[in-house]
């Protein structure tokens, strides 16, 4: 039996059945450096997924490792309930980087607690309980999280609440009429949308459309969050996605890239709306010792290495080099996407979502050493989250290796 057959018998043996896995043969990895990984036979992978977004700053980033590895031999772990100079640091130097008023965190542990806590701070802010979302937006796997998620696969509360409502997703024509409508009834509490939706498939929104999010929202008194959970720090080109559009929503929030591996996440608002959650609310992992340092070094290797200018040329490059594949391939039916987040969706000729040959696409790549990932509700887009410190000349290997697989 090979290591990869061991894993997948334990796997059937002791995970929950939804624990799913790409590929038909996955190699089984053992080991990260910069913008490869490498499996237990040996094999070199170029990351193209980046653990869906998380390690920005590169595998085992040896000036993040040393930040977090300090701090493990000092102290590795209290609480919220306790004085601690990291979470404090950490909370300063992001309130540097966002736009005013947006300065005060709360510090958890994954992106969907962050969503859920931001959804609780707006009923608590404005005294109303339901809220919007767009369709095939994701934004967690906890309770109102998942409730407020767009996309049918991952949606699997058997009751779900009766308080979220969707709206079409951003490039629908009633996108935002269907909003308006809802919040005339002065009963939404927040909106809560991805800047770019991610596992939508890379869905870039009209240049008016987040500016007029906003301007609704303001009208009606109803908040905006801002999940930026995939899109935040430098992804797009800019820390944080929104500031493309040039709109601040009333509260952020943010996980993956923060940490570059280590599990972090926060929402983050302003001074008034903070105001309204005075009850305690501590949280065991949230700011933990080690994640805030490993945070701010990221934070400062992004600053050093001007990581939003890499990460904008080298999107304008690799979108460049996509587009050309898709003049040569007619599967390929568009490519979108913004600085090193970017999505090429497969369609048949008959116009349906080439879901099988996207898989088929996935494991030959796998097979040439090339690791990348599918989104979309039709799971037919081939998605492209590389590390931001990825060479362009390795970039154009995946696009030459890719260009022989579509063909």
């Amino acid at each position: 039996m090979t290591r990869s057959e061991a894993l997948l018998a334990a796997k059937k043996d002791f995970l929950v059945p939804c624990v799913y896995h790409f590929y038909q043969r996955p190699p089984v990895l053992v080991r990260g450096e910069g913008a490869y990984l490498f499996d237990s036979e040996g094999r070199r992978y170029l990351d193209c997924f980046c653990g869906v977004t998380v390690v920005s700053a590169g595998h085992s980033n040896p000036e993040i490792l040393e930040a977090a590895i300090d701090q493990l031999r000092r102290l590795q772990h209290t609480t919220t309930i306790y004085l601690t100079e990291p979470m404090f640091d950490l909370a300063r130097a992001i309130a540097e980087l966002t736009p005013p008023p947006l300065r005060r965190s709360f510090f958890c542990a994954s992106g969907s607690e962050a969503n859920e806590g931001a959804l609780m701070l707006s009923a608590l802010a404005t005294g109303r309980q339901e809220c919007v979302y767009l369709r095939e937006g994701l934004h967690g796997r906890t309770k109102w999280a998942m409730n407020v998620t767009g996309l049918d696969m991952w949606r699997t509360d058997p009751q779900p609440l009766t308080t979220a409502h969707a709206v079409p997703g951003p490039r629908h024509p009633d996108s935002l009429p269907a909003l308006e409508r809802l919040l005339r009834s002065e009963k939404i509490a927040a909106v809560i949308a991805e800047p770019i939706q991610g596992n939508g498939g890379i869905v870039v929104p009209p240049d008016h459309y987040w500016p007029e999010l906003r301007r609704l929202c303001d009208q009606y008194g109803t908040l905006l969050i801002a999940d930026e959970v995939q899109t935040a720090w430098n992804r797009t080109g800019r820390w944080f996605a929104l500031q493309h559009w040039q709109v601040v929503p009333d509260i952020m929030t943010v996980a993956k890239a923060l940490g570059n591996g280590f599990p972090i996440a926060a929402y983050i608002t302003s001074d008034a709306l903070a105001a309204h959650y005075t009850r305690p609310g501590a949280a065991t992992f949230g700011g933990n010792l080690v994640s805030c340092r490993a945070a701010l070094a990221t934070l400062e290797f992004h600053r050093r290495h001007d990581l939003g200018r890499r990460s904008e040329t080298l999107g304008k490059h690799l979108t460049e080099r996509l587009r050309q594949l898709q003049q040569r391939h007619p599967i390929v039916a568009e490519v979108r996407g913004l600085g090193l987040m970017l999505g090429m969706e497969l369609r048949n000729a008959d116009g349906s979502p080439a879901n099988e040959r996207t898989d088929a696409v996935l494991e030959a790549m796998k097979d040439a050493g090339f690791l990348i990932g599918k989104t979309g509700p039709g799971r037919n887009v081939l998605t492209f989250l590389p590390p931001l410190i990825v060479e362009a000349a390795a970039l154009d290997e995946m696009v030459d290796a890719l260009d022989r697989t579509l063909g």
